[in-house]
């Protein structure tokens, strides 16, 4: 076995950026001329493993013990240590979720391996697997490979690589593994899970239309009474000129740091250094001029589009697409433009 892949579950259904990753080892096994397996861990994981092989896995390892029905970092590492250690695969690979992330960390902490993060490129040159990932808030790549024999643990940047194309006919060999710890021997105990509502998932998004400090120059008018008339015309703008673009579009609807700092949207729409770090197949910035805290979280999307006043914003060194002008004008053009083009 040379490439092990991660399939993170959530409530007992694949968290979907888990097929990118098997993607992205899939390319890997077939350049090292050998298949590619992954592990499910938990609740419905046998199910899952039959999704595993539709998306190009020739071997799952499946566990469906109660101690793993909810991520935990002691028996879900425990386990992949066990496997790692038994199967010894050249890369042991995964989205860089926040689960990824700190499972793969503590697996190679405990055999003693190597580990790259944010990889956005792969390459396999003899039997060297190399990555590309981005440095210093994406402004320069960075090449770096494995030394040595042992295996390499990878996380990949979310929406970087390709899920294969699901072949709803296949199978793959599945095998049972039992866990290595009981629950008695696991501090950590997972009580209850609570939704955050009003949340927007960026990071899935192939769409993002973004607003920044420039939307509180809204033309319309605060009612009387209003305490601050620069932050009810920014929400207003959010929510009567960017969100209506976004939804026509089937898009999510993202922000600056600046526009989050002043109250005028939820945190959970920043794009940037400290927010959100996503890479759509299209990514509109409207009134923002681009500080490099916004490039970094944006700057590996597929197609820029720019609208903006200022000619000689930074944002527009980087976009595909320049629009110079009021957005409050070009983009409820748009907009009308859009639903009478896609019939909506």
């Amino acid at each position: 076995m040379s490439v092990l892949v991660f399939i993170e579950t959530f409530n007992g259904q694949p968290v979907m950026t888990s097929w990118e990753a098997l993607g992205a080892g899939k390319m890997v096994a077939d350049a090292l001329g050998t298949s590619v397996s992954a592990f499910v861990f938990g609740e419905n994981a046998s199910a899952i493993a039959k999704q595993a092989a539709e998306f190009g896995a020739s071997k799952v390892f499946v566990c469906d013990d109660a101690t793993l029905n909810d991520f935990r970092l002691e028996p879900y590492a425990a386990l992949l240590t066990s496997l790692v250690k038994e199967h010894t695969p050249k890369v042991v690979l995964a989205v860089g979720t926040n689960r990824g992330r700190e499972l793969l960390s503590a697996s190679a902490a405990d055999t003693d391996s190597g580990m790259i993060t944010e990889a956005i490129e792969l390459a396999v040159e003899g039997n060297t697997v190399k990555v590309t990932r981005p440095v210093y808030a994406g402004k320069l790549l960075s090449h770096a490979q494995n030394v040595g024999d042992g295996t390499l643990f990878l996380t990949i940047r979310g929406r970087a690589f390709k899920p294969n194309a699901q072949n709803a006919g296949a199978s793959a060999e599945v095998v049972t593994v039992s866990p290595v710890l009981d629950e008695s021997a696991i501090v950590t105990k997972v009580q209850s899970f609570e939704a955050e509502v009003g949340t927007v998932n960026l990071t899935d998004a192939a769409i993002i239309v973004s607003g920044g400090r420039g939307v509180a120059n809204n033309p319309k008018e605060a009612p009387a009474g209003v305490s601050d008339p620069t932050v009810w015309k920014a929400q207003d703008a959010f929510e009567n000129v960017i969100k209506p673009l976004a939804d026509v579009l089937g898009g999510a609807v993202g922000a600056s740091r600046a526009a989050v700092d002043a109250g005028y949207i939820s945190y959970a729409h920043q794009v940037g250094q400290t927010g959100k770090v996503v890479a759509p197949d299209l990514y509109i910035a409207c009134a923002i001029s681009g500080a490099i805290q916004h490039q970094a979280g944006m700057r590996n999307s597929k197609v820029i589009v720019a609208i903006n006043k200022d000619a000689e914003a930074p944002i527009f060194k980087m976009a595909r697409f320049g629009l110079v002008g009021d957005i409050f004008q070009i983009i409820p053009a748009l907009t009308a433009e859009f639903k009478k083009r896609l019939g909506k």
